[in-house]
This record gives C-alpha cells, structure tokens and sequence, in this order.
C-alpha cells in the first residue's frame, strides 16, 4: 500500500517546504489539511491541487493522523502542542523525506551554524565532478521531500537545526557539524537544546565528519561509530587538513597522503571557506569519490548569492554583500577575511549576546552603520568594546532604509577599505528574507555609482 493514502495529514506551514509537503502527499492520496494563517497564489494553487485550507485553526482538527510541521514553526505552537497531546505523531518535512525516500540514494548531511550553504554546494560541485547524478537539496532552498525518491546516486543535503528537530529516524552515510555557536535561541529555547538537535546529522553515520578545531563539533560526535576530523591545520592521521597550501588527506586508510586540492582552487574567500572546503571534501570522499574530482569540483563551484559577494568597487571603496551572515558567528568568519571594515550590521539578534563578538571584532572596524530592530543592543556593545569607533544609526525601516544604510557608510569609508553587510542578525524586521536584504543592499551601491 501507497504510504499515506487514505490517511489526513495536517501539513502545518505553506511555505516551500509546506507547500511542497502537501503536493507530495497529495499524490500519494493522502487527504491533507493545511494551516497557514496567510492567503497567496501558492495556497490557491494547493486548494485546486486537492487540499483543504484551514487558515490557522484554533484547536487540532477531529481525525488527524498525523502532522508535517514547516521549520517556521516552533516545537512550542499552540496546534502543534495539541497535536502532541492528542497522541498524534508531529515529524518535519525531513522526516517525511526520509522515510519516503529510496534507500539506494544515500545521504551526505551538512549542518553548522554557519557555512552549510557554501559547503553543500561545494560537495555538490565535488560529487558533480565524479561523474554522480546528484542535487543539493534541503535547507538549501529545494525542499528533500520533492528529491528523496531519485533519480540521484547521492544526495548533498544542508540541514539547519529546526529540521533536525524534526528528524529523528535520519540517519545519514555521514554528517558534519560544521560549528557551532549560539543561535536559534529563540525557536529552542535554550543552547543545549540548539546542540541537541544539530546532534542529529551524526546518527548512525558509517563515518561522523568532525571539525577537529571546533569543540562542540567533536563533542557532539562522541559514540559515533567512526570519525574523521579536518583541521586548518595539518592533519592528524585518520583526517584531512591543510600542508604548504594543500588540502591533504590522510583519513583513506591506506598510510598514504593523498592531495586533494590547492587552497589556491577555493573561489571565494576567507580561511572559513578553506574549512568549509574541507568538510565537503571529507563527505565526498567517504562515499568514495577519487582526489582529482575533489580539485575539479573545487575549481567550478559558483558561490550562492549574498555570501561575501563584491558587489561593486566605487571610489577605491569595495562594497560586499555577505546578507547570509544572519548570526554573529558568520559575521565574525565575514569580518576576518577583510582588514579596515565599515560594517553594516543589524536585524533580529534571535536572543544572542553580542558583547564577546563585539569585541573580538572591534580592531578591524573603521566605522559602523547599524539599522534593524535590535541595532540598539549593538550600539550599546560597541560603545562598551569599540569606544572610539564611529557608530551611527539609521531608524527608518521603509523601503529607502538601505539607500540611507549605503549612504552613510560611503560618507564613512576610505579609500581601501570595505563596506561590509554582515549584519550578525536576521532580517525578518524589515525585510523578507535575508535574499532581499542583500537585494536591496546591491541595488543602494548601484546608485552611487550611478551619481
């Protein structure tokens, strides 16, 4: 029998994930209720598909068998409480993936709070470069759900913490946890339970990929049957690192140091892309792929959009979009790849601390532009860590904030240094996304060039 047919799902969230959830199940026969508080296009189209539309019901429908929640939705949301409460089973778009899935196609699991993007996409490039039908799919913007039944060999699956919440029979080939650092407090309510949930990606792994220079990545490998640690550093036996600019591996098993790639082949910049490099190397080669794809694939990967992006240089002044930095952790990897910075920074601080970041980031700032919500708790940071840095505010939060943000910042900068958004925040408060943050912020640098 078809999985689901017959059954009612309740598919909690509309968005891509939500959305396409409810295609799938549809054609499975599934009878699927959707919640979703907004009316749009993408709900109207999942209407005339079969669905039925809830808007956001008070009390968990009569007859729910079982419920997908969106990442969107936190584990504390009054429906999904009453669901749980009901004795009915709560599982994430990932679960759902994974237990549609074709158990044939393995996956390679990359989560972190920082540099899962880059990575997967460059383990995509490598697994393209063996000659592998592949996608990279998940937290990356194609939901698993559409892409688990084939036809693939091997997926790259990036991972954030909220779908491995959801996710408890995911076991992958292998997994890395890239690094970690507070975030997403708010949707888990606490640190411990952030890392729990990122502990995920290690279950049941032929070999856990640790971060050998992050402890948390390490530790939260602890059990694993098999581990492979990458460093910056040289490697330890039984791990990849970096020797005289090379990217060496010396975890095949054979005694052998097996070059890999020139640090020189990475096309974007910053030693914490060297590090994601690394663990889109380690995955690729425990399912097996040779040395010279890795290079290859490292050579014509294409970075995505609005991560440490030149956005264009004007009067000697360069101006980079790195929108994607959405926590202090990346805003830190961000601000290390460049010396004098002017630094666009704010947003949502997800409930964060900022005070050590602030002031381990302080030496390289020349001056700050700080808009968003929680540009306050900033402000008060660098006026404690970076007293003699010039800070200024921009409130405005319409659609002419960004022209004012770039403004200021240029009136700020000299020639030689970079104009920086890295803002170590979401963008929720006044933007979509952070895609429209960067967006915004192109198109406020375009017009001074055009003056």
């Amino acid at each position: 029998m078809t999985p689901y047919a017959g059954q009612t799902v309740l598919v909690a969230g509309a968005a891509v994930a939500g959305a396409a959830v409810t295609r799938v199940l549809l054609g499975l026969g599934a009878r699927v209720l959707v919640a979703d508080e907004r009316e749009s296009e993408r709900t109207a189209e999942l209407e005339r598909a079969g669905a039925r539309l809830l808007g956001m019901p008070a009390v968990l429908p009569p007859g729910v068998d079982v419920v997908v929640t969106s990442p969107g939705w936190r584990p504390d949301h009054p429906l999904l409480g009453a669901a749980a409460a009901a004795g009915v089973e709560v599982i994430g778009e990932v679960e759902l993936a994974w237990r549609l899935r074709d158990p044939a196609i393995p996956w390679l699991a990359v989560t972190g709070t920082n540099g899962k993007t880059t990575t997967v996409l460059m383990l995509e490039s490598i697994l393209r470069a063996a000659g592998l039908r592949t996608v990279a799919a998940g937290n990356v913007g194609l939901p698993l759900v559409e892409v688990c039944a084939g036809p693939y060999d091997v997926l790259a699956v990036e991972l954030g913490s909220p779908q491995l919440h959801g996710a408890p029979s995911l076991r992958p080939l292998a997994g890395t946890v890239l690094n970690l650092a507070p975030d997403h407090i708010d949707w888990h309510g606490s640190f411990e339970a952030y890392a729990r949930a990122k502990a995920r990606v290690y279950a049941g792994n032929v070999a856990a990929v640790v971060n050998a220079d992050d402890e948390w990545s390490v530790r939260l490998a602890v059990g694993s049957a098999r581990t492979i640690g990458w460093s910056l550093s040289e490697p330890a036996s039984g791990g990849l690192g970096v020797v005289d600019g090379v990217l060496m591996d010396r975890a095949s098993g054979d005694g052998a140091d097996h070059a890999l790639a020139e640090v020189a082949d990475i096309p974007v910049p910053g030693l914490h892309n060297v590090a994601n490099a690394l663990a889109a190397a380690a995955l690729a080669r425990v399912y097996g792929v040779e040395p010279g794809a890795v290079s290859a694939g490292l050579r014509s990967f294409t970075p995505a959009p609005h991560r440490n992006a030149l956005v264009s240089t004007v009067d000697g002044v360069a101006y980079v979009d790195d929108s994607k930095a959405t926590n202090p952790h990346a805003a830190a990897a961000s601000l290390s790849a460049y010396g004098r910075v002017v630094w666009i920074a704010g947003g949502l601080l997800k409930g964060v601390a900022v005070d050590d970041f602030v002031a381990s980031i302080s030496h390289r700032l020349s001056a700050v532009v700080l808009l968003g919500a929680d540009r306050g708790l900033l402000a008060e940071a660098l006026a404690r860590h970076a007293p003699d840095v010039p800070v200024t505010e921009v409130t405005r939060t319409d659609n002419g904030a960004m022209d004012e943000v770039v403004g200021r910042a240029a009136g700020l900068a000299a020639p030689g240094d970079t104009v920086l958004l890295a803002p170590a925040a979401a963008s929720w408060d006044m933007f979509d996304d952070y895609s429209a943050r960067g967006r915004a912020f192109a198109a406020a640098v375009q017009k001074l060039t055009a003056r």
